[in-house]
């Protein structure tokens, strides 16, 4: 069953935190891809120190901006983990100057800020001995017509001992890390597509977690046995059916990379999570810590311009849901629980008044959110008298215009009542 917390978060902050962060490479894929050589991609454990790290101050930042939920990633496809985990000597404890676990305080921090804590875990282990073991089962199927990858496939004959063993241990590590770290509220995959979901086993794996936790929420990333969708990078168009969540970078990278200046600019980060919770999603934001473990000053300059915008319209977003469907109004809405109060997010500064469409209601008041000003508006054209509603205008005097983004809140004697015909003759005028 899907947690209600979940559905009410609206904003998640995504963090991308390893090895990789030392010479700002892309994670796990710059080895995969042959950038970077394995070896020298395994060197960067030895200039990870997470000196800098405080999980408390993370926790406090996140909490300030307005977010409800972090995800850490606890392993990435490299195979080195963040805690001390005692089926692998390839942790940051065992094999960094960092030594010691990095998830535990996590947890706790975020825990003690009330915020839900979510932790990042790759299926696949590309260090592991006997993750390259079996084909999956189209690829058996291809035979010689596809390109093996020796990170992923296995040099000779599948070896279906090996992938048992490489099971066990796949379980092994999510057992330590929903006992050790207990209450998880969320646990966020990767890399389900390697193997089918028969081979993962993905059924039973979630069974597996349930027993552990029966309440945590698990993402899509389970060939289907997940419970949310998780769109990334590029923001849906249509609304995702069901629960979801828009997973999207700062800048260009998950991780951190020197070279990434190409950091969004907080209109532009409003403007997503605007569409996001417009369409009833959550927004789960990534930032890429230092290999210190401190956070850089423009991705938290960014983090802090997003939620000062959100603490000044909290009421527009949080105990709110999906707004007007599309063609009502220009831009995201959300509509109150209740159905009796409709927020409309515009972006640009109007040239004129602000138009709404399809609205049948009785207007109560119109007003900026964020300050006690009333707005004038008046309903033009439509027929009452067969129940089709005129265009409802908004006029929004220019020091009420908010340069992120304005939101005008619109209240209605009872709930909301949309037309949403395709038009007709009028007989009777």
């Amino acid at each position: 069953m899907m947690q209600q917390w979940f559905e009410d978060a609206k904003l998640g902050i995504f963090i991308h935190w390893g090895i990789y962060a030392v010479k700002g490479v892309s994670e796990s894929w710059s080895f995969y891809h042959g950038s970077i050589s394995y070896e020298d991609y395994m060197k960067q454990c030895d200039g990870f120190t997470a000196k800098n790290y405080d999980p408390e101050y993370w926790a406090e930042l996140f909490k300030n901006i307005g977010a409800k939920y972090a995800v850490l990633t606890t392993k990435h496809h490299d195979g080195v983990a963040l805690w001390d985990t005692k089926l692998s000597d390839l942790n940051v404890v065992k094999k960094t100057p960092a030594g010691k676990d990095l998830v535990r305080p996590f947890a706790e921090a975020m825990r003690k800020e009330g915020i839900k804590v979510g932790l990042y875990f790759s299926h696949i282990d590309w260090s592991h001995p006997d993750y390259a073991s079996i084909l999956r089962e189209d690829e058996r199927e291809a035979g010689e017509s596809f390109k093996k990858h020796k990170y992923t496939h296995p040099e000779g004959e599948e070896d279906f001992e090996a992938w048992e063993r490489f099971l066990k241990f796949h379980r092994g590590q999510l057992e330590e890390l929903m006992t050790n770290f207990a209450p998880v509220d969320l646990l966020w995959f990767d890399g389900d597509w390697e193997k089918s979901a028969q081979q993962w086993r993905m059924k039973e794996l979630r069974e597996f977690l349930h027993k552990l936790n029966p309440n945590v929420v698990l993402n899509s990333r389970m060939w289907g046995y997940g419970d949310y969708k998780t769109p990334e990078q590029g923001i849906p168009i249509i609304r995702p059916e069901g629960p979801w969540e828009f997973c999207v970078t700062i800048n260009d990278s998950w991780g951190y990379q020197h070279k990434d200046k190409n950091y969004k600019s907080v209109r532009q980060l409003i403007r997503m999570f605007a569409d996001c919770i417009g369409m009833g999603g959550n927004m789960l934001l990534d930032i890429g810590p230092m290999e210190d473990g401190s956070i850089d000053k423009e991705q938290e300059k960014r983090l802090l311009g997003l939620g000062e915008w959100i603490n000044k319209h909290k009421e527009a977003i949080y105990e709110t849901k999906a707004g007007l469907p599309l063609g009502h109004f220009y831009g995201p809405t959300t509509l109150s629980k209740d159905n009796k109060t409709l927020y409309l997010f515009c972006f640009d500064k109007p040239y004129d008044d602000i138009p709404v469409k399809g609205i049948r209601n009785k207007i109560k008041k119109i007003s900026v959110l964020g300050s006690e000003k009333e707005l004038s508006y008046k309903k033009i054209g439509g027929a009452p008298w067969v129940n089709i509603p005129g265009i409802l205008w908004i006029d929004v005097e220019d020091e009420f215009i908010d340069k992120n983004c304005t939101v005008i809140k619109v209240e209605f004697e009872e709930e909301l009542d949309l037309y949403r015909e395709a038009g007709q003759n009028i007989e009777l005028n």
